[in-house]
């Protein structure tokens, strides 16, 4: 992944999780599989922890530890009320954002086809 994606991703994934996590309850493992099945192959487990540690601390999740198979229980997350709210902020901020990015983008798309046209 390179540097610029990794650098857009950390101020993200806690959405991105969030959003996962709003689908139905997950333990962080398979929150991770879930982020490398949308794409985000290179995300690393650690990383995923360290922001499940996080966002628990903030109260955004409620934790469930269920018995496992092969080993100790799963920690099993599932949003909460506190974290609805903070994915709706996440959204409404995402798309405030990406509509800015998405008309500068195109603002710049329209100036170079008409610099290219000039130039002809």
């Amino acid at each position: 992944m390179g540097n610029q994606m990794t650098e857009m991703l950390k101020g993200t994934l806690e959405g991105i999780v969030l959003a996962i996590l709003a689908g139905r309850p997950a333990y962080g493992y398979e929150i991770t599989a879930r982020l490398r099945d949308q794409g985000f192959a290179d995300i690393v487990e650690g990383t995923v922890y360290a922001l499940l540690v996080r966002i628990e601390q903030r109260g955004l999740v409620d934790v469930e530890k269920v018995p496992s198979e092969k080993g100790p229980p799963r920690k099993v997350y599932s949003l909460n009320a506190q974290g609805r709210a903070q994915l709706e902020e996440f959204w409404g901020t995402w798309t405030f954002l990406a509509a800015r990015i998405d008309q500068l983008h195109n603002e710049q798309t329209a100036d170079n086809e008409q610099t290219a046209q000039e130039e002809d």
